[in-house]
Order: C-alpha cells, then sequence, then structure tokens
C-alpha cells in the first residue's frame, strides 16, 4: 500500500530528528565525559569519537528499521537527491522532504541545547559549537576548506551507493539498515577529525542555526558538497546497475 506524502514526511521528520538530536547529542553531551573534575585533572569516562561515529550509525540502523517501509527513510537531503537521480524516487515528494528534514535537524538542535542548558554553567552554543561542522579554524583537526570539501563529497558518495546497493531489488532482503547504519559509522571514523562529519546537509543546519557567526557562515560548503556527493553516487549507481522496477519507498535508509 503507497502512503499518503503526510505520512511520509511525519516519518522523515521522526528519523532526522532522531539522527540528529542522537548523533549530535552524543557528540555535545557525551563525546567528552570528565568525572572527579578538578581544575587541570579529572578521570576520562566520555565515548570519544568512535562512539559517536556509532551513534549515529545507529540512529540511522534503528530508525530505517522503524520507518524505511513508511518513507523509504532518507532523513538527508544528499540521500533524497541522490535517489532522485537514480530513478527511486519521484521528484515531485524531494522538497517536501528536504523542507521537513531540515525543520527536524533544526527541532532536534533546539531540543539537545535546551538540555545542555541544564548543566552547570548552561550551555553557550556560539561557543563550544553545538556539534557543528566547519572547516579551518573549526574543524576538529584544523583542516583546510579544500581537504573538508574533498572529504564530504567522497563519504557522501560512499554512503549514498551504499544505499542505493543494499536497497537494489537483487539485493539480499532485510539487511539494508544493517548496512547503511555501518556505513554511516564508517564515514564518521574517517571524517570527524576533518569536518565533525556532515554528509547531509540536514543535520549541519541544525546545530548551525544555534550557533550562528561561523557556523552560518561556513554552512554553504556542507550543503554543497553532500548534494554534489549524493548526486554522483545516484547516477553512478544508476549506470552501474540500472533498477527500473525497484519500490520508491525500497530506496534508501
Amino acid at each position: 500500500m503507497e502512503m499518503s506524502l503526510g505520512r511520509r514526511l511525519g516519518a522523515e521528520f521522526i528519523g532526522t530528528f532522531t539522527l540528529v538530536f542522537g548523533g549530535c547529542g552524543s557528540a555535545v553531551l557525551a563525546a567528552m565525559f570528565l568525572v572527579d573534575k578538578e581544575p587541570g585533572r579529572g578521570t576520562q569516562l566520555g565515548i570519544g569519537f568512535l562512539g559517536v561515529a556509532l551513534a549515529f550509525g545507529l540512529t540511522v540502523l534503528t530508525m530505517a528499521y522503524a520507518l524505511a517501509h513508511i518513507s523509504g527513510a532518507h532523513f538527508n537531503p544528499a540521500v533524497t537527491v541522490g535517489v532522485w537521480l537514480g530513478k527511486r524516487f519521484p521528484g515531485r515528494d524531494v522538497l517536501p522532504y528536504i523542507v521537513v528534514q531540515v525543520v527536524a535537524a533544526i527541532a532536534a538542535a533546539g531540543v539537545l541545547l535546551a538540555i545542555a542548558n541544564g548543566a552547570p554553567g548552561g550551555y553557550d552554543a556560539a561557543e563550544k559549537g553545538l556539534a557543528a561542522n566547519g572547516y579551518g579554524a573549526h574543524s576538529p583537526g584544523l583542516y583546510n576548506l579544500g581537504s573538508a570539501f574533498a572529504i564530504e563529497i567522497v563519504c557522501t558518495i560512499i554512503f549514498v551507493v551504499v544505499i542505493m546497493g543494499a536497497t537494489h531489488k537483487n539485493a539480499p532482503r532485510g539487511l539494508a539498515a544493517l548496512a547503511i547504519g555501518f556505513a554511516l559509522t564508517l564515514v564518521h571514523l574517517i571524517s570527524i577529525p576533518v569536518t565533525n562529519t556532515s554528509v547531509n546537509p540536514a543535520r549541519s543546519t541544525g546545530p548551525a542555526v544555534f550557533v550562528g557567526g561561523w557556523a552560518l557562515t561556513q554552512l554553504w560548503l556542507f550543503w554543497l558538497a553532500p548534494i554534489v556527493g549524493g548526486a554522483i553516487a545516484g547516477l553512478a549507481y544508476r549506470f552501474l546497475a540500472p533498477d527500473e522496477e525497484a519500490e520508491l519507498t525500497e530506496t534508501a535508509a
């Protein structure tokens, strides 16, 4: 049964909200956590880069199993563009999906900021970053614009190719969400030090709205590079494995 657009958009909102809240929340609340705090001292119990990468992967994996049968579980404008160009998704629904994904990401970042503000001394988003993506002085490893642009394109291509392949009609049934969740974990493990990992313009927009300043100034890259990467992946997989009979709702996760 084909789902109505309203139901599919509702699923996209829930999934994108969970992705941003879970992934960025792990970075803001749990990546660096000290006990027995003293000036210059403390026991590190945080989850670090590995934990954040797993958090992003697990949110996509779980939400894909929960919602892919409703909306296709894109949760990402780059995925929506990629599967559209790969002929797995109708063009008329691209803009509504992207709008809802961005709204959900902003809502998730707002809820995360409200929770983070409950810590002693509150949480200054402009100073601490709210897991926003950046390059140059705002890259975790101080990587320049060229490196940031390149890694975002390459990692988005990898991610969307996995989505296209795992959801192909000839792929093993029932395992797509696992492959996609692990793929998102992988690209985070590669690229967190460079850009804090976007591969998702909605994920980047949510925190940037509350951080303002530099995060909004650099946001263009985290729209352009993932969209270009998603487009390349969609067109490439369409060439590699034509799938004219694919179900539109089984295109992504």
